[in-house]
């Protein structure tokens, strides 16, 4: 299997998925330096899952980003595109209703979800509009919108640090402990080549989300958007 190219043709990144699925959840603790599970601590906050509610939780893998939700009472769906990710979180997870659906192409009615989101997945995404618009779709009016995505650090100094790391030392570690390496080369060069904070906030707006704000995690190394879709006019 050769890297997937930046213009991200889906069945080339979902195979890329599908080989690095058995030890996704492993590579991710090892490079974030066990920051992972903390960020996910925070996007659970974010979403604020309650009971009798219904949350759509986009490109997750093999459903582990899923479980907080759960555990706050809400009824989550987890989605994503690779079914390597989706088998093996099936072994993981029986009782988890794993989904295999398109980012923008959701296979769910309008207005379902209380709702939506997506980490570490949507700058995976071949088309990112489409994909904002779609979950705007699938969101009951008044419902809620959580992006938590690799971003860019606010201080040059340690942006610079952090740049040689992703190029340099992440390839290095995934090569140790993943069984596609290439993968994660990719991965480490997807993130200089994303949206900034204020750019992918602008693009919310644009896909009809309101209230869009973020706030940055570990410097800017990880941004964590929210949004709302507009409730139905009165009447």
């Amino acid at each position: 299997m050769t890297r997937a190219s930046l213009d991200k043709q889906p069945h080339e990144v979902a195979a890329m998925f599908d080989d690095v699925a058995a030890k996704y959840d492993l590579t991710n603790d090892v490079i974030s330096l066990g920051q992972a599970r903390r960020w996910r601590k925070h996007v659970a906050a974010a979403v604020a899952g309650r009971p009798g509610e219904k949350v759509l939780d986009l490109a997750a893998g093999t459903g582990t980003s899923s479980i907080p939700f759960s555990a706050d009472g809400a009824y989550v769906v987890p989605c994503d595109f690779s079914l390597g990710m989706l088998r093996e979180g099936k072994k993981r997870h029986p009782w988890m209703p794993l989904t295999a659906g398109d980012a923008t192409r959701l296979p769910f009615a309008d207005g379902v979800f209380d709702a939506v989101t997506i980490s570490y997945g949507l700058r995976n995404v071949q088309d990112t509009d489409a994909a904002l618009r779609e979950m705007l779709r699938v969101t009951k009016p008044g419902g809620r919108v959580v992006i938590c995505e690799f971003s860019h650090p606010t201080w040059k100094p340690f942006r610079t640090v952090y740049t040689e790391y992703l190029m340099r030392a992440l390839p290095t570690v995934a090569r140790a402990v993943s069984s596609s390496p290439d993968a994660y080369v990719y991965l480490a060069e997807s993130i200089p080549a994303w949206p900034d904070q204020p750019a992918l906030a602008g693009r919310l707006l644009k896909a009809g989300w309101t209230d869009v704000a973020w706030r940055n995690l570990a410097g800017g190394i990880v941004a964590l958007h929210r949004g709302r879709k507009a409730a139905s006019p009165a009447g």
